[in-house]
């Protein structure tokens, strides 16, 4: 009777340690799904600083031939301030996209005035913007992936379980912003 009664407890105790062992388990890959996501997120980041870094210095070299068009600059100025004083990365992608269209502007301007394209600074940092824009595609895509796989594990038995347990929550995925597919139009 006692080797019975034995053989539950430890079968009972070897349950209750799988279980802890499956739920630790859950538990640190969602916590590592998480920094990932954060990870990335500042590389997204990292990309809109280098952004941010070239627009004054092309601002400046377009204000130099062309004077006119100073409602673009100021909206492109504006945008910079609200990322800057953006605090989730809600806000922030949403004030990256109001970059993204007072450049599209700038980009327009530049293609009515040819004189503008040949001013070798100009060219140098539209370069270097463009490549910059294409690491931030790249980058908000591999935030996206990171992000749905996040939310999978979050939202799927037996993560939503353990998620629950623990806090963790469905993240949101960078969007663009309503309007966003629309080009650009610049009256001269």
């Amino acid at each position: 009777m006692q080797n019975t009664s034995l053989r539950w407890i430890l079968i009972i105790l070897g349950l209750i340690a799988i279980a802890a062992i499956f739920i630790g388990s859950k538990y640190n890959s969602l916590v590592k799904q998480n920094e990932s996501v954060d990870a990335q997120w500042a590389q997204v980041e990292s990309q809109f600083q280098r952004r941010f870094d070239l627009i004054p210095n092309l601002v400046n070299s377009v204000k130099g031939v062309m004077n006119q068009e100073q409602t673009v600059f100021n909206d492109i100025a504006e945008a910079r301030t609200k990322y800057s004083g953006a605090q989730s990365a809600d806000q922030k992608a949403a004030a990256a996209s109001q970059v993204e269209t007072a450049l599209g502007r700038l980009l327009v301007i530049m293609e009515n005035y040819p004189q503008l394209r040949s001013v070798e600074t100009v060219q140098s940092l539209m370069a270097e913007l463009s490549g910059t824009e294409n690491r931030i595609s790249v980058e908000r895509m591999r935030f996206n992936e990171m992000v749905r796989d996040y939310n999978v594990s979050v939202k799927t038995f037996p993560g939503a379980l353990i998620a629950g347990m623990f806090g963790f929550g469905a993240r949101s995925m960078f969007e663009a912003q309503t309007g966003a597919e629309i080009a650009p139009q610049v009256e001269l």
